[in-house]
């Protein structure tokens, strides 16, 4: 058993993960600040013993005693990084600071959820690890992707300078149930959509392409990772099927069995044409790939929707 910190666990990828940890025998400890994240994503977690929940914000310092630091704490969709830059950009840089603070004190391994974003719109494709990136320091997205950037330098920074334990993962395209509804992110957006009869709304043409990774195939690369004695990272995780955005407004409307029509809006500035990992080193050293394909993940998440729209339908 480790007692195991995950910061931002209660959003989305950080409650299936702290589900998974409690699963495997550890003691976990949840932080979250509730901006983005629920209580209910982890209400159903709330009556194991070995389950703690601290309301707490990463940009301020924190005293514990932890074995390992899973580091997920920050908006992670366009419409709620974006809401208040500054704050992103603090979430990520202080917030990682602080984390690592922790890490060196009481000597725990920390993990980094970075995120695909630090390729920015990529000129290299797929994209591999030792690819700097194509990123826009000062645009729209800069909070995040700029945020996220300088979190892997402290990483390596802390890691160098005080022998901190880091491991460094890259998260592409995440979907699956927990999602919020209105977090603007394109899967979520096309299944409420198609379930609510509503127009489905693609930005562009709808060429560009995607990969889309289901959530239990990416906790299950990040505890991979952040057991694994020999490699610190940064490494891919995601899944390398390739889709354009129109492909999955048409799968997501037929496996709905949505009337919905397909509309067309401007592209946002400074939106990747591309996006689709290399997991070669994932493969390699962790022995890992995703398992669950789009279709089944879609379908998941589709019932997981159903179910939070008829429930809102009820009670309204």
């Amino acid at each position: 058993m480790k007692r195991v910190l995950v910061t931002g666990g209660a959003g989305f990828i950080g409650s299936h993960l702290c589900e998974r940890l409690l699963k495997d025998g550890n003691e976990v400890v949840c932080l979250d600040n509730f901006f983005t994240g629920r209580k209910e994503n982890i209400a159903h977690l709330m009556d194991n013993p070995l389950f703690e929940v601290i309301r707490h914000d990463v940009i301020e310092p924190l005293l514990l005693e932890v074995d390992q630091i899973y580091n997920l704490a920050c908006p992670a969709s366009p419409v709620h990084y974006q809401y208040n830059p500054v704050k992103t950009i603090k979430t990520n840089i202080m917030g990682a600071l602080n984390m690592l603070g922790l890490a060196k004190r009481v000597r725990a391994r920390i993990l980094q959820a970075s995120t695909s974003e630090v390729y920015g719109d990529p000129k290299v494709h797929p994209q591999t690890e030792d690819y700097w990136g194509h990123a826009n320091p000062i645009g729209p997205r800069s909070c995040y992707d700029e945020g996220k950037r300088c979190a892997e330098s402290l990483m390596f920074a802390y890691y160098k300078q005080n022998g901190v334990d880091i491991r460094v993962v890259r998260i592409f395209n995440t979907y699956g149930p927990r999602m919020l509804e209105n977090d603007g992110r394109v899967v979520s957006n096309f299944i409420v959509q198609a379930l609510r009869g509503q127009d489905i709304t693609i930005y562009g043409e709808g060429t560009q392409t995607r990969s889309f990774c289901y959530v239990d195939d990416m906790v299950e690369g990040m505890m991979k990772m952040m057991n694994n004695e020999s490699l610190i990272g940064p490494v891919n995780l995601g899944n390398p099927g390739e889709f354009t955005v129109m492909e999955l407004a048409n799968i997501v409307k037929r496996l709905t069995g949505s009337s919905s029509n397909i509309v067309k809006k401007p592209l946002p500035p400074d939106d990747p044409v591309q996006r689709r990992p290399d997991i070669a080193m994932a493969k390699e050293s962790l022995g890992w790939k995703p398992l669950i394909g789009l279709e089944e993940g879609l379908l998941r998440s589709i019932e997981y929707f159903n179910s939070k729209i008829n429930n809102a339908n009820c009670i309204a």
